[in-house]
């Protein structure tokens, strides 16, 4: 394997210069750092990347703090971490996964043995018990979610109120008079309901108040019989055609599941909203209505943000709270025009 000594005999520089190059801690001429960098890619030198860390005294490691809830739906959990780690080796940085075992302790700790620059928080609570230890960390951090007190923290998170609006105008265009929301599974909401919830729903209310709707709340199901009741205790207090809205990605199969089994045809005798993927969505036999959360631009972005504070540090905010709108298409499960009176 070739050496930074390999490096510099081919640049025609001394073996410091390639060093300072790689830490940045000396100002380099352009004109020899372009000889170093083409030597290091011919060469197809990659640097060790301890030696690396001591030099400049980072360890080009984000952390990754993420509690893992067995009953919350690990497949877009999952999409959240392949982007936002694609993402940052697209910066030279890799993802060190900070799970819940530790607590709280368990960010000191990563932080305190210098293992990450930087954290990013995911799966952020109204009433977080990580929020004062981040305030109190000599590094930047990051929060996907707004907790109820976010003074001089960074967090971004989809515009979940804005969502809900969507939603419910979609539904009002084509005529319904009352909508069903079918809640969060039941271990979100129990986690606090982590406020996104709360935001939804605050979505969902105020706009089917401008609208003149009625809003019905269907528990969420984990269960194709639990869903089955909670959708034939809407019906019965639903006015003119039924309407649902399952913001949850796992209630997304047990509701349609659910209206088929009660010989409901979606776009026909029911509009359906729901929370999935668009390749999901358009596999299904009667293509779905779509409310998008965006999370691959959100992981995108905070990937960017802790990014900018590390290599930036003087351009890092106080305070900031950056909301990804929310993209609703329409497809077939939704009515098409008014019914006829």
């Amino acid at each position: 394997m070739p050496t930074s000594k390999d490096v510099a005999r081919l640049a025609g520089v001394s073996q410091s210069t390639v060093s300072y190059v790689m830490s940045g801690r000396r100002p380099i001429s352009e004109k020899t750092r372009k000889r170093v960098e083409d030597a290091m890619a011919q060469l197809a030198f990659q640097p060790n990347a301890g030696a690396r860390a001591l030099a400049s005294r980072r360890s080009q490691v984000i952390g990754l703090a993420i509690p893992f809830v067995p009953d919350l739906h690990r497949g877009s959990m999952m999409g959240f971490i392949s982007v936002i780690a694609t993402t940052a080796r697209q910066s030279d940085y890799d993802i060190l996964l900070v799970t819940d075992d530790e607590g709280p302790a368990g960010l000191e700790r990563v932080v305190g043995q210098q293992l990450v620059d930087g954290l990013i928080i995911m799966q952020v609570e109204g009433d977080d018990a990580r929020v004062p230890v981040i305030r109190n960390l000599p590094v930047p951090s990051v929060l996907i979610g707004i907790p109820d007190r976010h003074e001089g923290l960074q967090c971004i998170d989809a515009d979940f109120e804005l969502a809900g609006q969507l939603c419910v105008e979609e539904l009002a265009q084509v005529g319904h008079e009352t909508v069903t929301l079918v809640n969060w599974q039941d271990a979100v909401v129990r986690r606090h309901a982590m406020n996104y919830v709360k935001r939804f729903h605050r979505g969902v209310d105020r706009a089917a108040a401008a609208a003149g709707l009625k809003v019905l709340h269907a528990p969420g199901r984990i269960t194709i019989s639990g869903m089955e009741k909670a959708v034939a205790k809407a019906l019965e207090q639903t006015k003119g055609i039924p309407a649902f809205i399952a913001p949850d990605a796992a209630n997304q199969d047990l509701l349609v599941e659910a209206l088929n089994n009660l010989g409901l045809v979606l776009g026909k005798d029911v509009s359906v909203v729901v929370n999935c993927s668009d390749s999901l969505a358009e596999r299904q036999h009667i293509p779905l209505t779509t409310i998008g959360f965006e999370p691959d631009e959100v992981s995108r972005r905070v990937v960017n943000m802790i990014v900018r504070d590390l290599t930036d540090p003087t351009s890092r905010p106080h305070e900031a709270v950056e909301l990804v709108r929310p993209v609703l298409k329409r497809r077939k499960s939704t009515l098409s025009q008014r019914p006829k009176r």
